[in-house]
């Protein structure tokens, strides 16, 4: 397996990475170092490199069944750790215990207080942006926003990013003004830089170190999967976690 090297400036506690397409056992076109079971690759090579990755963590990672919503899992010294629920953030203050987030376009947010003590992985689709995703998961956090530090992974880059006026009003109607982050097109579509959209998002809640990687999963094939450029593909993973 592979994984980007990436520049955060966490806490010493803090560890995090997130997995390129290459090192694994999966076959075209899900080539090679797919995590995802649900894209209708082989499972036994997605069970052969989830195996890989998890040996380079603590422990076996969280899953989540991401469905684009608002909705965020906390996980406690009590939960059933092989449980795998309908949300798209995780949220814990547990030590060695890996929070993944998969994404092929929409982008992976990994969150940390300044001490360490409590961690967020958020899969960052417009429809969870716009809907709160970002917000709810500040909220199991115990801190002040300004004590809390994010990461802006891989994603779909703002040449890339076509969207409807649908996903405008969608934002527009929690009274949310990002119109920065459109470009407006000649065909009525707009382009979309989703890394600006979270970072006003995360601004405007008061995060105020925000690091972002701003590499474009659609442009680097030879890196990344991108559901936009081919649909059947697989699915890279930003993971986080406390150490002891």
């Amino acid at each position: 397996m592979s994984y980007i090297s990436t520049i955060w400036s966490t806490p010493k506690n803090i560890k995090y990475l997130t997995t390129t397409r290459k090192g694994g056992a999966s076959k075209p076109p899900f080539d090679s170092f797919n995590l995802a079971y649900h894209v209708n690759d082989n499972s036994n090579d997605v069970a052969a490199n989830r195996a890989l990755l998890h040996k380079q963590l603590p422990g076996n990672a969280i899953w989540l069944e991401q469905i684009h919503s608002n909705k965020v899992i906390e996980i406690s010294s009590e939960s059933d750790l092989n449980s795998v629920q309908k949300a798209d953030a995780l949220f814990t203050k547990v030590k060695n215990i890996p929070l993944a987030i998969m994404t092929a376009d929409c982008l992976p947010i990994l969150l940390t207080n300044k001490n360490g003590s409590q961690i967020a992985a958020i899969h960052g689709g417009w429809r969870g942006l716009a809907s709160g995703i970002i917000e709810n998961t500040l909220a199991c956090f115990d801190c002040d926003p300004s004590q809390i530090m994010a990461w802006l992974g891989p994603a779909i880059g703002p040449e890339n990013f076509e969207v409807g006026q649908d996903v405008i009003d969608a934002f527009s109607e929690r009274n949310i003004n990002l119109l920065d982050a459109f470009n407006p097109q000649e065909n009525g579509k707009f382009y979309v830089d989703i890394f600006m959209l979270a970072k006003q998002l995360l601004d405007n809640l008061g995060i105020i170190q925000t690091t972002c990687e701003q590499q474009c999963t659609f442009n680097e094939p030879e890196f990344f999967y991108s559901y936009r450029r081919e649909s059947k593909t697989g699915r890279m993973a930003s993971l986080i976690w406390i150490c002891n």
